[in-house]
């Protein structure tokens, strides 16, 4: 691992406080205070008053000259605990009792810090570190007190590049109308290990997906190889069993940071959102990013049962809140790098009144949501005599909703890909047909979707063809497994475009109610024809009426009055995220729908990228596209409108997004790899689509926190109707 971080050639800092990939760090001749003043700064290390020097592989307290002394950039591995990252790329290591110099980081390379006033302790491994009485570094029961003198000269630490330099923009002030774009459906917490890797929480989804948003190593080990988990050359990659239905299929396993073969635009099973990517499209204006904690727990027993991690935990409602909760771990990394606590850009909020305070003062708002069949524990299992059975009562969700909510989640899919006991999924896809089955023992029931679930009348399609050679795209052995669960008999269905004949459940009318009740902001992504309608009547008898968000591509099918009612009653209808063109091509769809709704609010469209979501991403634009040129700027010339002046915004330079030495990623050449692209896109929206385009992608994340609020006074009105009552 830390071989391949010295083919990064990585640059020597000029002095604390110099790393990329930090921001509040003390400039040099300023020596750190706090345990958190340490992040990803240059020193030189006293211990019991004597200067730190290397004897070989071993550290000795013995020296008087700071000259002499070794430099280390302190690198953070999580909130007060630090790497001694030293000039020739080693790192300080203890094992056993012993501290030594070493190429690879292991758990005695993490450092927990403790003290203040510029006086510290640190620990690894259960105890302390120490002097001998000879000098030589040493773990101990007693601490010695360490010093830290801010030097220049240090190596940074290998990082992922942003590929922005500057600040980003702060503002506007709380009151104002927000300027920026919203991301509405993430999955950040999909990875290989739930933590930082200090603990072993376990992966989401099953094991399939390789890779960590966020690593106490960084990026090195965050991206590394994934052999261990897709096999030799990838052929174990439950990608190519599950997903693309080719077991030959192969990839190049190698990561960080030559990245031959992942992640990729249409790589399903591969890190797309590691925290430096996030940042870059922080950088260019993200400020509401909706994170969902997703799963499809019928997939995840699938991938076990063949390929996937034997011992991951597969409950919806488990694997889904853990993924939420690991937010919070990736709000401390990044406030570590960046200084201490709330010193970081990534903050999760809990309303739109912390939102547009975050923002205010420059950062991302981090909104949690949850996206899965089996919500509040609501399994159902289809019987052979027609009868079914539920996983919850009334009592559950009432409960499950109280523990969603004081986790932090605000924004909830009812329904999911798999039919559950609140009702049916909307189905878009033949293959979860068979994955549904494995988990319910039923298949779906359908009918004849209203006018051919498609053509004019449609905002997105509604249900999909149906065939029962659709199993043909499993091989062995979830072919077989699919196949000995149904005793070998498969549905027929009709010829045309089948909608789900299962709707909201007497059990799913009680979960909307009383999500409305609490207030979560309500996706019907996902959601039957029918379902959506049910919502958005219930949505339309408050007042004012329960907003609805369609995030990521309306899944189930969305008609052209109900894409109108959407809009009417205060939503929001923001696509799957698309490249430059296709984002034009989707205003152009959205703009009548729109105005036919008769709102007053801006003209507004963001995204939800799905990444992590097991989907594509955005391709290229195609040769015939004006092309980006690299570097090129955000916030000033052509395309953007005066608004941005106007808030005082300066202007970006964005580079292309390259690590010396390593990868380098050409939106144009192959589309969007992974979310550090989302920049590129909005160039690609600039080119295609000009100043009005940029525009509605900016109005976006206001868009989104005016639902909220929206959403606020909705759930406030359904309490008082249910008091009425």
């Amino acid at each position: 691992m830390m071989a391949a971080m010295a083919a990064v050639g990585v640059a020597t800092t000029a002095g604390c406080g110099s790393s990329g990939s930090s921001g509040g760090t003390p400039a040099l001749g300023a020596a750190p205070v706090t345990k958190f003043d340490l992040a990803s700064g240059c020193y030189v290390l006293q211990v019991d008053g004597q200067y730190v020097q290397r004897d070989g592989t071993a550290y000795l307290a013995v020296g008087d000259d700071a000259t002499t002394a070794e430099r280390f950039h302190m690198r953070a591995a999580n909130l007060g605990r630090y790497l001694f990252y030293a000039v020739d790329e080693t790192l300080m290591t203890a094992s056993g009792s012993s501290v030594s110099a070493t190429t690879d980081p292991a758990d005695g390379s993490d450092w927990t810090f403790d003290g203040d006033q510029g006086r510290f302790t640190a620990s690894t491994l259960g105890q302390s570190l120490a002097a001998d009485d000879d000098g030589l570094l040493v773990l101990a029961d007693t601490p010695a007190t360490l010093r830290f003198e801010p030097t220049t000269g240090c190596t940074e630490y290998p990082e992922m590049p942003v590929g922005i330099d500057g600040p980003t923009f702060t503002g506007p002030a709380v009151g104002q109308p927000v300027l920026g774009f919203a991301e509405v459906h993430a999955h950040m917490g999909m990875g290989s290990e739930l933590s930082d890797g200090s603990e072993d929480v376990g992966p989401s989804a099953g094991g399939v997906l390789y890779g960590q948003a966020i690593n106490r190593f960084g990026a090195p080990a965050a991206l590394d190889n994934c052999v261990l988990m897709h096999g030799p050359n990838g052929t174990l990659s439950a990608e190519n069993i599950l997903l693309d239905g080719d077991p030959l299929q192969t990839h190049d396993t190698q990561g960080w940071p030559s990245f031959i073969d992942w992640p990729k635009q249409d790589s399903f099973l591969h890190q797309q959102m590691y925290y430096r990517w996030v940042e870059r499209a922080y950088k260019a204006g993200l400020r509401v990013m909706v994170v969902h904690g997703t799963t499809i727990e019928a997939l995840c027993n699938l991938a076990k049962a063949t390929y996937g991690d034997k011992t991951a935990e597969c409950e919806d409602m488990i694997t889904g809140t853990q993924q939420v909760e690991f937010l919070y771990d990736v709000q401390d990394y990044v406030d570590a790098q960046w200084g201490g606590p709330g010193e970081g850009w990534f903050r999760i909020v809990g309303s739109p009144v912390e939102a547009r305070q975050e923002i205010a003062n420059g950062n991302l708002a981090v909104i949690p949501g949850l996206e899965f069949s089996n919500l509040f524990h609501c399994r159902v299992t289809f019987n052979p005599d027609g009868s079914e059975n539920s996983d919850c009562t009334r009592d559950d969700i009432d409960r499950e909703i109280d523990e969603a909510w004081e986790l932090g989640v605000r924004q909830v899919f009812p329904f999911h890909d798999v039919d559950s006991a609140l009702g049916g999924t909307g189905i878009f896809s033949s293959v979860l047909n068979y994955v549904g089955f494995t988990d319910t023992r039923g298949f779906w029931k359908t009918y004849d979707c209203p006018d051919g679930g498609e053509g004019e009348t449609y905002f997105y399609d509604a249900g999909a063809e149906l065939e029962s050679g659709a199993i043909t795209q499993f091989n062995d052995p979830v072919t077989q497994l699919i196949m000995d669960l149904a005793q070998g008999q498969l549905p027929v269905y009709p010829p045309g475009r089948q909608c789900n004949a299962r709707t909201v459940t007497e059990l799913g009318e009680y979960a909307i109610e009383q999500i409305m009740k609490k207030g979560f902001v309500l996706d019907i992504d996902h959601a039957e024809l029918l379902s959506k309608q049910y919502m958005l009547d219930k949505g339309a008898e408050l007042d004012p009426p329960y907003p609805m968000v369609s995030g990521h591509g309306g899944h189930g099918g969305i008609s052209n009055d109900q894409a109108t009612q959407i809009i009417r009653q205060g939503g929001i209808i923001y696509p799957a995220l698309p490249h430059g063109r296709d984002f034009v091509d989707f205003l152009a769809k959205l703009k009548p729908i729109w105005e036919a709704s008769g709102t007053s609010r801006p003209f507004a469209v963001g995204y939800g990228a799905d990444a992590n979501g097991l989907r594509t991403l955005p391709q290229s634009r195609g040769a015939s596209a004006e092309p980006i040129v690299y570097p090129f700027t955000l916030f000033q010339g052509e395309g953007w409108g005066p608004q941005f002046a106007e808030a005082g915004i300066a202007p970006l330079q964005v580079d292309l997004l390259s690590i010396p030495g390593g990868k380098q990623w050409v939106m144009d050449e192959e589309g969007m790899s992974h979310y550090g692209l989302v920049a590129d896109i909005v160039e690609g929206i600039r080119l295609e689509g000009g100043e009005e385009a940029i525009t509605a992608l900016y109005n976006s994340a206001e868009a989104y926190l005016q639902l909220w609020e929206q959403t606020e006074a909705a759930a406030a009105s359904a309490r008082a109707q249910a008091d009425r009552h």
